[in-house]
């Protein structure tokens, strides 16, 4: 019934957009500047074009893959993304519940509305924590702690947010840190009651893993953004000093230069995560695929990608130009704002189906066959 009335993830989308108020479809699915950066994303992709081939026979495509030593039964998982208990009322826990069932990855970001420990019962061994620096020594410290003993394995570092965006978009949405349902703001969600009974049952969404420290360490004032007042801008050296206190994968996320992978192998990293935050930071920045095969043929480093990512072709396209894996973040919550929980194991099955499907076209039984197939756009 679900392919029925949602066969694609942009039917996921047109749903969620009218089961949310308005400024908080503006915080998802704005960028900053004038969105080049996003649009470049979606352009890019659909520049990359790979060769469909004949007479191949019957077959099943296997979908499985490793990384950092795990296996998957998908080359994806579900991406960090902030305040998700605003776009959905408590979608950390489901995207995390998701997440433990269909076996992928699920991020918790490090503003997220729940903290780690209230997300790690539900994540069965999918968690990976990602951290946004904290200036203070003790504090980053205790956030490693407290993931590690949610049962968080894999950390990621983000390195592409060494000051805030403006995000125009979102500002004329009217959404303040912490957020507030006054005005124009309550109208729009009085139109939404799905998502307002949602808040009433879970309260009203805050940075509660930061909020923690801004309360009990920091005293800042509470009408001030908590995320952008306790982290800093980190350097190799905090990167160093990280990879002393983690003793799981390290991956580094928001690598645009090739340049930069010999050093983050020495310094440390596991992993290479490819994102410019989905156009959420930079205007002129690169589209994410432009700078996949540059990256991989910098290193050998397991490379992770996101940005602009909207189905499976778009999955088998990057795997194509050697990613190893794709995160998506927007996707996982169109599915949950549109259908609730399921919408979650929806968009996943959306993804394997698209996969399935292209991978009969181009004859390829595995994700290894995959560069085989790319159409050079040289």
């Amino acid at each position: 019934m679900s392919h029925a009335k949602y066969p694609a993830i942009s039917d996921l989308k047109d749903r969620a957009r009218r089961r949310i108020p308005h400024f908080v479809w503006e915080y998802l699915d704005s960028a900053t500047g004038d969105e080049a950066t996003m649009h470049r994303n979606r352009a890019a992709l659909e520049s990359i074009l790979l060769q469909p081939s004949i007479l191949h026979g019957e077959f099943t495509p296997d979908l499985s893959t490793s990384l950092l030593g795990r296996s998957y039964p998908l080359p994806i998982g579900i991406a960090p993304v902030g305040m998700s208990g605003l776009i959905w009322p408590g979608a950390e826990k489901m995207l995390a519940r998701t997440a433990a069932k269909e076996g992928i990855p699920y991020t918790i970001s490090t503003v997220a509305t729940q903290a780690p420990e209230d997300v790690g019962p539900h994540m069965g061994d999918q968690g990976w924590f990602q951290i946004y620096p904290p200036r203070d020594k003790s504090i980053r410290e205790d956030m490693l702690r407290r993931a590690r003993d949610a049962g968080f394995h894999t950390l990621v570092l983000t390195v592409d947010v060494p000051v805030a965006s403006r995000r125009e978009r979102q500002t004329r949405g009217g959404l303040t840190q912490p957020p507030k349902l006054s005005g124009r703001l309550a109208l729009q969600a009085a139109i939404c009651p799905a998502w307002l009974m949602g808040i009433y049952q879970t309260g009203m969404p805050r940075m509660k893993l930061m909020d923690s420290y801004a309360e009990q360490k920091t005293k800042l004032p509470s009408n001030q953004h908590v995320g952008y007042l306790l982290r800093t801008s980190p350097d190799w050296t905090y990167l160093a000093a990280l990879r002393d206190e983690w003793d799981g994968p390290l991956i580094v996320k928001g690598v645009l230069d090739a340049r930069d992978c010999d050093r983050l192998k020495s310094d440390g990293a596991d992993a290479i995560w490819i994102s410019n935050h989905a156009g959420r930071q930079f205007a002129a920045a690169p589209a994410t695929i432009d700078v996949l095969a540059q990256v991989r043929a910098a290193t050998d480093l397991p490379v992770i990608i996101d940005s602009g990512f909207t189905g499976g072709l778009d999955v088998l396209r990057a795997l194509a130009l050697g990613a190893d894996f794709v995160m998506m973040g927007r996707p996982f919550h169109y599915g949950i704002a549109a259908m609730g929980e399921p919408g979650a194991a929806h968009v996943i099955d959306i993804i394997r189906q698209d996969m399935i499907a292209n991978m009969g076209q181009l004859g390829t039984r595995t994700l290894s066959e995959l560069p085989n197939r790319l159409i050079s756009t040289q």
